[in-house]
């Protein structure tokens, strides 16, 4: 069988399909992923071939107009609204109709039995009417933005589907769902749920990950790798200074050393190390505060850490982790900038034992889901291999 997958130009979109990609090529399945140069150094650290389509596409231009005056976006834009969500959904199906007859003309060439999709990039759901094959669409979390999305993709791509002789975009012939059921939003179309196996990247596994922790609790802080970007290092700073008022738990802070010397000093007993991946060290830790993305909390999930949730471009779980009783969230950017609020918040996830109890009951449901190598028959079958 062979397999194009094709990502948005975001690692992290990119991320969440590895595991599957993976388990398709165990199985002795041909895979490609098709793409932007935004994510090639993602997909060769995955280990995966590469086709290479357009230019740099530079996601973070979408937001930064708007940041005027050191702003983050939560400050500008607000909590995400159904409006404000239709308005940014926008951009990416512009995106996908633009690479569409490049990977067109490399799928005719390449003939995949199966297309396996994010889920923002429609030209997947094209290419498979096209070409007669059926197209996998994987979500990477909570999928605030479908019901926006699916009507401005009608809509955008309605001429190219015409051209190719379809009568309507087509719909994806399964959908791989990595968030737990109880988490998902109930109105989105019916998936098959798949276990969000941690690929956070590749790297080298610290020495401090072996070494006793010097304080009673450790406590992780990762706010993604575009949130310092986003004008996020004052928020950073913050959370440093609510971490100083809890002398007795270490803290480790992910951080491109480019933020280094504006991030500042910190207390001794905080640990600021490059960007890690989650997945290396987690499990050393007692919780996590981090900025509410979708890679970020599904590792989180599958570690089984309470959380401390400060969402920023939107809040894609975090109130529906407070729900679970596995996590807290400040939404509003006046409270996620006191560290004495920060503070005590986090006593609150890292105190209150019924917090870890609903993290660890979280962990057993992720671990019962299928795992991308149970899905692969399923995927088999689909494409007739």
């Amino acid at each position: 069988m062979r397999v194009l997958m094709l990502s948005t130009p975001v690692s992290t979109h990119f991320a969440s399909m590895v595991p599957v990609a993976w388990a398709l090529r165990a199985a002795g399945h041909e895979l490609v992923v098709a793409g932007q140069p935004d994510i090639a150094g993602a997909v060769r650290d995955a280990g995966m071939n590469y086709a290479v389509f357009g230019p740099s596409f530079h996601p973070l231009d979408l937001l930064l107009p708007f940041l005027g005056g050191g702003a983050r976006p939560l400050q500008i834009l607000g909590p995400a609204t159904a409006e404000s969500l239709a308005g940014g959904t926008r951009p990416w199906v512009l995106h996908s109709r633009y690479l569409l007859p490049r990977y067109l003309e490399f799928a005719r060439s390449w003939r995949p039995d199966l297309v396996l999709s994010e889920q923002f990039e429609f030209a997947g759901l094209v290419i498979g009417g096209a070409l007669g094959v059926p197209v996998v669409q994987h979500r990477w979390g909570v999928d605030m933005l479908a019901s926006a999305m699916r009507p401005a993709a009608e809509e955008l791509l309605a001429g190219a589907c015409e051209r190719l002789g379809l009568a309507r975009l087509p719909e994806p012939a399964l959908i791989l769902d990595p968030t737990l059921p109880e988490l998902q939003l109930p109105e989105l179309p019916p998936a098959q749920p798949i276990r969000p196996v941690p690929f956070n990247g590749t790297g080298s596994l610290p020495g401090w990950v072996h070494e006793p922790c010097p304080q009673s609790r450790r406590v992780c802080v990762s706010l993604g790798n575009q949130t310092l970007a986003l004008n996020g290092v004052p928020l950073l700073r913050n959370i440093i200074a609510a971490l100083g008022r809890l002398p007795d738990v270490q803290a480790v802070v992910t951080a491109e050393p480019e933020y280094r010397e504006e991030i500042g000093t910190v207390p001794e007993h905080v640990l600021i190390v490059p960007p890690t991946p989650l997945s290396h060290f987690l499990h050393t830790c007692d919780a996590i505060v981090h900025h509410g993305g979708a890679g970020t909390t599904l590792t989180a999930l599958a570690t089984g850490l309470p959380q401390l949730v400060l969402p920023q471009v939107m809040d894609l779980a975090g109130e529906r982790l407070v729900a679970t009783g596995a996590a807290v969230s400040l939404r509003d950017p006046k409270e996620q900038d006191d560290p004495d609020i920060v503070a005590d918040r986090l006593r609150a996830v890292l105190g209150e034992p019924h917090r870890a109890e609903a993290a660890a009951a979280l962990r057993d449901a992720v671990r019962a889901m299928p795992s991308p190598a149970q899905l692969v028959p399923q995927l088999e079958k689909l494409a007739g291999s």
